[in-house]
Parts: structure tokens; sequence; C-alpha cells
């Protein structure tokens, strides 16, 4: 997948945001490459209330 995104599509970069107490994804996109870039606050809002998130990114060059 980041080929085809680096390659096919010429993306630099892949953002992806989780809830803040979301650890199970967090631990996913860490595994995976992706770096904590900072926190969002009221970033979505999510069954009536705006949310905080946590953003990360990963660069693919």
């Amino acid at each position: 997948m980041l080929g085809i995104s680096r390659d096919s599509l010429g993306l630099h970069r892949i953002q992806a945001a989780t809830l803040v107490h979301n650890a199970a994804s967090q631990k996913i996109l860490q595994r995976i490459g992706f770096g904590k870039i900072g926190m969002a606050p009221a970033y979505l809002k999510i069954a009536g209330s705006w949310q905080d998130h946590n953003l990360y990114q990963r660069l693919l060059y």
C-alpha cells in the first residue's frame, strides 16, 4: 500500500488520527512506522460530542 501511495498517487505523506484513549490503534500505527505528531483538540464529532484525537504521520520518501 505504501508503494502504491508513493509511486502511483504521488503522495509523500500519509496521516492517521485516533481517539486519545485508543491505545490499541496507536500501537498498530507505531508498529507500521507512523510517528506521533501531536494532539488535535475537538478533532471530530462522535456520538454528539467533539473528541480529541492523537495525530500520526508516515513520510514516504
